[in-house]
């Protein structure tokens, strides 16, 4: 039998000290503390290729920032060369840090996830939506001229992300695309509000949910197969941002996000925002539809210990994520000249909330500098952050950012609440940077 393959954060998950003496040539000296002892330290910075001015306190069999990023030899047409494809059937790619510092993303860098396969020769002018569902007052077909000339438009910049965004850093590993920041888009999207469609339809007083049905096939190619149709509580469907869009960034819906006609639910996962949009069903129960059971979209609704069985019963279905950030400049593994100030920025959001305040480290999390933070330019959109930085000294560091919420909630420091399918990671990003004299 050929030896698996693994990657080295399943290295590091499994035995710290082996995978320090795979990566480092020999195992390293890790301090009562946790932390790197001298001879750790010194392999540490042989392998890196620089000092570690804060080297002391770098916790032992923690993946350096600098080894922990890939790169994929795969290009999707229309997309940068840049993002990762991690699966090409269904095809998911995520986007590198450094290529998600626009405060708009555009599409040529906004991540892809697909469930099934995208329908082909989509044509604008003779799709149609369906409505119906148990709790609908009546069922009706819209088409997208019909949707366009009927209700108000409305703008927005709204954040998705996956739920499995940061799924490889979990242990033990979660089946799945091993995604690793790259999840996360906030594009402009337009459309018509969904509330303004139920009303004109009519939704009747016992509506609990809205599931979607797309025009995505399944991968087996049975037609009886969905490969995606989950939803949203009535509540999150009224909510002025949620949209049937017709656009992004002003243009027509590029094929891999929907064209002609989707969903958009920011602030929960994106698996909420279904794409290929043929049909709504208001419901008077929790939508049933794929990938609503089991572990899917799911997570333990108490904590658990790593690697625990949980019952179907125990899984609460996930709504708002998390707060959390990501540095977008430098590109981690940049060269910093010694005596320069770094301009350092990036995103933070916070599913339905605002995010409050957003500090970075640059010495492993011993102390933290407060960064500017702009407000959203509408609710649901992510937050600029930006600040200065100097270094003390030449050699190896991490720049460490931490996001916290209106309600006082902050990014963990460590991958947070184990769950089977690796959802909501939400730890600190970290970026590496070489300073030179």
């Amino acid at each position: 039998m050929a030896p698996r393959e693994r990657g080295l954060h399943e290295l590091y998950a499994d035995d710290p000290g082996r995978a320090d003496a795979l990566v480092f040539g020999r195992r390293v000296g890790v301090t009562r503390r946790g932390f790197l002892g001298g001879a750790g330290r010194g392999a540490l910075a042989a392998a890196l290729g620089a000092a570690l001015p804060f080297g002391d306190v770098f916790p032992g069999g923690l993946v350096p920032a600098a080894f922990a990023n890939a790169e994929s030899p795969f290009v999707i047409p229309g997309k940068d060369p840049g993002l990762v494809v991690l699966n090409d059937r269904p095809l998911n790619a995520e986007t590198p840090a450094h290529l998600l510092d626009d405060d708009v993303t555009p599409a040529s860098r906004m991540f892809v996830r697909n469930n099934g396969i995208p329908p082909d020769g989509v044509d604008p002018t003779t799709w149609t939506l369906a409505i119906d569902g148990e709790s609908a007052a009546a069922e009706r077909r819209f088409s997208i001229d019909e949707l366009k000339r009927g209700f108000a438009h409305h703008r927005y910049r709204l954040q998705l992300e996956c739920g499995g965004n940061g799924r490889s850093e979990f242990d033990p590993p979660a089946r799945g695309n091993q995604w690793t920041t790259g999840a996360v888009a906030c594009p402009e999207w337009t459309g018509v509000r969904l509330r303004d469609v139920l009303e004109a339809v009519g939704v009747r007083d016992d509506a609990v949910y809205v599931g979607f049905t797309g025009a995505d096939r399944h991968l087996s190619g049975d037609p009886d197969k969905r490969p995606i149709s989950r939803g949203v509580p009535i509540a999150k469907a009224r909510q002025d941002e949620t949209l049937l869009a017709f656009a992004m960034n002003g243009e027509p819906i590029p094929a891999l996000h929907g064209a002609p006609l989707r969903l958009v639910c920011g602030g929960w996962p994106a698996s909420t925002s279904g794409k290929w949009l043929r049909g709504l069903a208001v419901r008077d129960r929790v939508h049933d539809g794929a990938k609503m059971g089991g572990s899917s979209y799911r997570v333990p609704c108490r904590p658990v210990a790593a690697g625990s069985a949980v019952p179907d019963e125990e899984m609460c279905i996930i709504e708002s994520m998390p707060v959390k950030s990501l540095i977008t400049a430098p590109r981690s593994g940049a060269t910093i000249p010694l005596g320069t100030s770094l301009a350092l920025r990036g995103h933070a959001w916070a599913g339905e909330h605002a995010v409050s305040g957003v500090a970075v480290s640059i010495d492993f999390g011993q102390t933290w500098t407060p960064c500017a933070l702009d407000s959203a330019v509408n609710r649901l959109a992510w937050q600029r952050f930006r600040t200065e930085l100097r270094f003390p000294g030449p050699g190896y560091y991490e720049v460490w950012a931490r996001a916290t919420d209106e309600r006082g909630r902050a990014q963990p420091m460590v991958v947070p609440g184990w769950n089977p399918k690796g959802y909501l990671n939400n730890a600190t990003h970290r970026v590496a940077l070489r300073v030179v004299a």
